[in-house]
């Protein structure tokens, strides 16, 4: 793969968004986190909201650009059996070849509209617990696709060397059959009409025996 220019981000933050219309630029972070979030972080972030705030949990994503389709199906099967099964391979117009790694395990709930609470402090609870079993499941699938991608590259490493080794050890054989025929045209080149007369009386069967291998 040439580069991974990618955003693998996760974990349960809250979004403030100041105004009615969801905008980035209308957007700002009131808590972020990767680790687990209990209720007390959660609700002090809350009190600085005036617009309408959001617990959001994102999951992995992964953009990755390879060189070759085959390298890209190759990541898009580790990605899938690891659990990232929202997963795609895109090929642009120019050739660029990128694989997106995904999943569908993300969480988006409201909390507060106009800087009020909408909700009762006992089902935020309920939310953040939802939250941090979906970011320990995220860590597993991302330990999953770790260890299969090692996996698969090993493997792939272990297939090239094999497909090399076939190529050269058939490389050398052509080359063995080839030098043993070399003398026989050298000598079919050479030879001499009372040469000719003494390999017609030769009784060696050798002489008139040609093998060639099967795929001559």
């Amino acid at each position: 793969w040439d580069s991974i220019p990618g955003s693998p981000g996760s974990g349960p933050g809250l979004q403030g968004i100041n105004g009615f219309e969801v905008q980035k630029q209308n957007c700002c972070w009131l808590l972020v986190t990767h680790k687990p979030c209990v209720k007390d972080d959660v609700i002090a972030a809350l009190k600085k909201a005036n617009g309408d705030a959001i617990l959001k949990f994102e999951p992995l994503v992964l953009h990755v650009q390879c060189r070759q389709l085959q390298d890209a199906q190759i990541l898009h099967s580790v990605a899938i059996d690891s659990g990232f099964r929202n997963s795609g391979i895109t090929v642009g117009k120019r050739g660029k070849t990128m694989l997106a790694v995904r999943s569908t395990h993300g969480l988006e709930v409201p909390l507060s509209h106009k800087g009020k609470l909408m909700v009762t402090e006992e089902y935020i609870d309920f939310l953040l617990k939802i939250a941090n079993q979906k970011m320990e499941e995220n860590k597993k699938r991302i330990e999953r696709f770790y260890n299969c991608l090692q996996h698969a590259l090993e493997k792939e490493t272990i297939t090239n060397s094999h497909a090399k080794e076939k190529i050269k050890d058939k490389n050398n054989s052509s080359y063995t059959h080839k030098k043993k025929r070399n003398p026989e045209a050298a000598c079919g080149k050479c030879i001499t009409e009372e040469n000719a007369k003494e390999c017609e009386n030769d009784d060696d069967p050798g002489m008139s025996v040609t093998i060639f291998p099967e795929d001559y």
